[in-house]
């Protein structure tokens, strides 16, 4: 009776399990885990909580907990405009940072050549200013004696009264610049990752550079669309620094509602608010994302 050869037992025996091998991994993950816990899940416990207080209190009594989920419904109620709005001014803004950045990024990945770190330094250049100092930039830049608003109205675009400051407009011109950056580079991203030949190959099968576009580049760049639609809207949809110095109270997004209830120590009503809108976009997120179909962001 033939026996294996002991090189042939050795390779049929399992490896040895490392000491602490299966534990490695969790051990890894322990800081982010605390991290997230402490941030994230122990923040939205206590803002789901405080959004089920009994609206009656106040500061100096206190707030009883006897679970008032009429305070969600209160809310859209009363400001179901503004959260509306909201989403408007969001949308409006996602739609020009596409319009303005994915040119930009398509430029910066296949023609920019020796330029390309220059114009990404340009790209994220404004990050190292303040958010507030950037956006206090445009009430100088549209102000009523400003040159852009003197020229739409020597071209008759503006009424002879007519001003930019303080409008819808201002306010989607604040989002766009704050956020046209989050657009820009994860479409860059994408754009770099296609090869340049795959548009010669377009060009010898007779396509239009549109049909190229169409059914090469647009395809292949939709993970860093889709990525840099959800890094624009999500912020946008709940930002109030645009509104407070660009705006005016006609246009007031949910997040000036939610500051001014915190303000006004309405925890409860600002609290549902907050947990409304969170809960919306998540839905919005999930949404966009399947009809998108992108694989890499699943």
């Amino acid at each position: 009776m033939s026996h294996p050869a002991p090189t042939q037992a050795a390779e049929t025996q399992p490896p040895a399990k490392r000491p602490l091998g299966g534990w490695m991994g969790y051990l890894l993950l322990a800081p982010a885990a605390l991290w997230l816990t402490l941030f994230f899940i122990v923040p939205m416990a206590s803002m789901v909580s405080t959004s089920l207080y009994d609206p009656t209190g106040s500061l100096e009594s206190g707030y009883a907990m006897t679970g008032h989920v009429q305070n969600y419904l209160t809310v859209l109620a009363d400001y179901s405009e503004q959260f509306l709005r909201s989403l408007m001014y969001a949308g409006a803004a996602t739609i020009a940072c596409i319009i303005l950045g994915y040119p930009l990024a398509y430029a910066i990945a296949f023609k920019a050549g020796r330029w390309k770190n220059l114009m990404l330094v340009a790209v994220i250049a404004p990050f190292f200013t303040s958010f507030l100092i950037r956006t206090l930039s445009w009430q100088l830049i549209l102000g009523d004696q400003a040159w852009v608003a003197d020229t739409l109205r020597s071209l008759q675009i503006l009424g002879e009264n007519g001003r930019l400051l303080d409008t819808p407009v201002a306010v989607v011109t604040g989002l766009t610049y704050n956020f046209l950056p989050f657009m820009v580079l994860p479409l860059y991203t994408s754009l770099e990752k296609i090869d340049p030949r795959l548009h010669e190959a377009g060009a010898d099968l007779y396509a239009s550079p549109f049909t190229t576009f169409r059914k090469v580049t647009l395809p292949l760049s939709a993970p860093g669309l889709v990525a840099g639609t959800l890094l624009t809207f999500i912020p946008a949809a709940g930002d109030y620094i645009n509104v407070e110095l660009l705006g005016n109270p006609q246009t007031q997004m949910i997040g000036n509602v939610i500051q001014n209830l915190f303000d006004g120590g309405s925890y409860p009503e600002a609290a549902a608010l907050s947990v409304t809108l969170m809960a919306v976009i998540v839905v919005l997120v999930l949404l966009y994302i399947r009809k998108a179909g992108t694989e890499e962001l699943v």
